[in-house]
């Protein structure tokens, strides 16, 4: 049984400076060696900022236990789990976590699911899903990554992560069927196999319902994809994982159809064409049955609303006027449309009846929802803003945003990005609406040398524009400081961008747990 995968792609650098003036942040890191680099190092920031900040905790985003014991207990979880493969080492198969499935029962058999895929839009559309199914009184499980903060955020039951307690509890029950599988495979389960049999061994011991769940990477062989989702989501396709995924919005569509099961119902986001061709050639091939948006459904109307916007939608059954969306830019509101019609397919609106939902129930679950790390205003005077866009597409959704939603005078970019983007783009897509950018890194080894970063944004920025600041925290405040220049104070802000990692740090560091 091999320890090494057959794909690596993981890029190295060099560790971060501490972060704490103590140096606890290096002596964490340094008695974790035997961890995955990436969650060894956020684990040691996060301790470390945690506890230099004394702001209340989000129900949707949790941070370590309060009990010392069960704190312990989640570390040996997490130590355990970096033993294996991280989420960018990858060796294309099902097969590792079929045998899983299979010595456990076939869990993920125990409920009806809806299947998620795309590039951009995932999470906060399953979150709209959960909201709108939960509003419904029915139990819901949710999985999603990801995570901005905690391990425990990918695996939520009723809309909340699942506690500390039992996710070390569903990690300990499923344990010695993993390291039973570990001795039949040629490769151990990976990092996010395991998470994902936890997920699928924690809804169906719940019970729940229904499962929401989205794909880590891909569909066909992504390990999410050994479930049979009654309704399969396609979220914008665009260019991401380039690598493994395909060069082209169609090649990419060829992986992510893979989730596409016979007799679901597709509903698809609006698409290239080549992605659509594809995604609509592989539902006809296993006769599922397609609602598009800009035909079957889709945004009849938004306007912008203080804390949000106000939409109007068409699903599958009908028109579902002034619905409050908590959530800024228009591709929210695309998901908000994509999520409905999900939530009607699985009703069965459209097929089995034509009665739309519930209206008040809708307007009640989308009032509710929240998606952290996107677009997320976690400070005022000036306003700090922290969305996790890491590709090109995601950029340039954001920056309309932005635009759209926040009346800037003078906009600082802070952007630490990870390595193996298409880091040009990016920043290409924030030139117009930032006037300077600050460049820095996050704590991850995958996270691009602070130095070539900033030898890219001058060539798209110009030199007056850029500022290097090797640590997260001293960019957020160079950051504030030229946000606060020239007396704009009431008109300057702040955006923190370019990896779910560097935002999920720049919340602990801004007090936002």
């Amino acid at each position: 049984m091999s320890e090494l995968p057959p794909y690596d792609d993981s890029s190295e650098s060099d560790e971060p400076e501490p972060r704490d003036p103590n140096g606890l942040f290096d002596e964490i890191v340094a008695a974790e060696t035997d961890r995955d680099p990436d969650l060894a190092v956020i684990e040691a920031g996060s301790r470390t900022l945690r506890a230099q900040g004394s702001a209340a905790q989000r129900a949707d985003v949790p941070t370590r236990p309060a009990d010392p014991e069960v704190d312990r207990a989640l570390r040996e979880v997490e130590a355990d789990l970096a033993t294996r493969w991280g989420e960018t080492k990858l060796e294309p198969s099902v097969s590792r976590i079929a045998a899983l499935m299979d010595v456990l029962g076939e869990p993920q058999r125990a409920y009806p699911s809806i299947h998620i895929t795309g590039t951009n839009g995932k999470t906060s559309t399953a979150r709209m899903i959960e909201a709108l199914l939960g509003a419904f009184d029915l139990r819901t499980g949710r999985y999603t990554s990801p995570h901005v903060q905690s391990v425990t955020e990918r695996i939520s039951l009723d809309g909340t992560p699942i506690s500390a307690e039992r996710f070390i509890e569903t990690y300990e029950d499923i344990k010695p069927y993993v390291e039973m599988v570990d001795a039949q495979q040629e490769y151990r389960l990976s990092f996010f196999e395991v998470l994902t049999g936890m997920a699928y061994a924690a809804f169906a011991d719940a019970p729940v319902d229904v499962a929401v769940v989205e794909v880590g990477m891909g569909g066909t062989w992504d390990a999410t994809n050994v479930i049979d989702g009654a309704v399969a989501v396609v979220t914008p396709i665009d260019l991401d994982h380039t690598d493994r995924l395909g060069t082209t919005p169609g090649e990419i569509a060829t992986e992510k159809a893979g989730i596409v099961k016979q007799d679901a119902t597709v509903i698809l986001a609006q698409q290239p064409v080549d992605a659509a061709q594809v995604l609509l050639k592989k539902a006809v091939e296993v006769d599922a049955t397609v609602a598009r948006e800009g035909l079957e459904f889709g945004v009849v109307s938004r306007q912008v609303a203080v804390g949000g916007q106000l939409v109007t939608l068409r699903g599958l059954g009908g028109e579902y006027e002034e619905i409050f969306l908590p959530l800024h830019g228009a591709y929210q509101a695309h998901n908000a449309a994509v999520a409905l019609a999900a939530v009607e397919a699985f009703f069965g609106v459209g097929a089995a009846h034509a009665q739309s939902l519930d209206l008040d129930t809708v307007r009640k679950a989308f009032a509710s929802v929240t998606s952290p790390g996107r677009l997320e205003i976690v400070r005022r005077s000036p306003t700090v803003v922290l969305d996790a866009a890491h590709n090109p597409a995601g950029a340039r959704a954001t920056a309309e945003a932005v635009s759209e939603v926040f009346d800037f005078s003078r906009l600082i970019g802070v952007v630490g990005a990870s390595a193996d983007k298409n880091v040009r783009e990016l920043l290409a897509a924030f030139e117009p609406i930032f006037a300077e950018v600050v460049v820095t890194r996050n704590s991850s080894h995958r996270a691009m040398d602070v130095d070539e970063l900033a030898g890219i944004a001058v060539e798209i920025f110009g030199e007056d524009r850029v500022q290097v600041e090797p640590r997260l925290d001293d960019a957020i405040e160079a950051a504030i400081t030229l946000a606060e220049e020239e007396g704009e104070y009431s008109g300057g802000g702040v955006l923190v961008t370019g990896s779910v990692i560097t935002v999920g740090e720049a919340r602990l560091l801004l007090g936002r747990r």
